[in-house]
């Protein structure tokens, strides 16, 4: 099987691994939820070689993360796992990795996501965080965000019609909707920051209990 390649993740790595090492400078464990790919795991693992990247994605996307991670050959990237939001009467991630140590992250990342699923699934992610997230940790979330309900740029928009005609459910969300699920979860935005192609990196600290 060819290894799957995103042309995107080429173009966006740099950037946002600019902002990644100003905030997980003391991170030691990072979940990316939804790692696509694979390449922005290998990208970031290798560039931040102090914290432990686990990879992780719906298990179909699993056998592509492992030929990045296992070319690379980084002692910093243990094996991808299962995950995925799923939406119901209990929404959530699951499943929840079988190890304790799997479940105390100190960031979670996640780049391109959150305008592919529906937005009950959204809301089953962040409601999924704090099962997984450590005191104080982080939430970074990369991609395209609407402000005030309004398309930051004529190329959101078109984006957002070719999301919408090849699923209804998708779409490019409002910053203000999704701070909202962040907060209800206990975490509070600790930086809003422009990235090229008009894409934002929110970055969220949850609140210690």
């Amino acid at each position: 099987m060819p290894k799957p390649y995103a042309e995107s993740c080429e173009r966006n790595r740099a950037p946002i691994l600019s902002v990644l090492q100003r905030y997980l400078g003391d991170a030691r464990q990072v979940l990316e939820i939804g790692s696509g790919t694979g390449q922005h795991a290998v990208h970031f693992a290798a560039a931040l070689p102090w914290l432990r990247w686990q990879a992780s994605d719906h298990a179909d996307h699993l056998p592509g993360i492992r030929q990045w991670l296992e070319e690379a050959a980084l002692p910093n990237t243990p094996p991808p796992f299962a995950l995925q939001a799923v939406a119901g009467a209990s929404p959530g991630l699951q499943p929840l990795p079988p190890e304790p140590e799997d479940r105390c992250f100190d960031a979670v990342f996640t780049a391109n996501t959150l305008h592919i699923m529906g937005w009950d699934n959204v809301q089953a992610l962040f409601a999924g965080l704090p099962a997984l997230m450590a005191p104080a940790a982080l939430f970074i979330a990369y991609g395209p965000f609407n402000y005030g309900g309004a398309f930051t740029s004529d190329s959101n928009r078109a984006f957002d019609g070719w999301l919408k005609a090849r699923d209804a459910r998708s779409g490019i969300r409002d910053f203000e909707a999704v701070d909202a699920l962040a907060q209800a979860q206990g975490m509070r935005l600790l930086e809003d920051v422009a990235m090229p192609a008009n894409n934002r990196l929110l970055v969220w600290q949850r609140l210690q209990r």
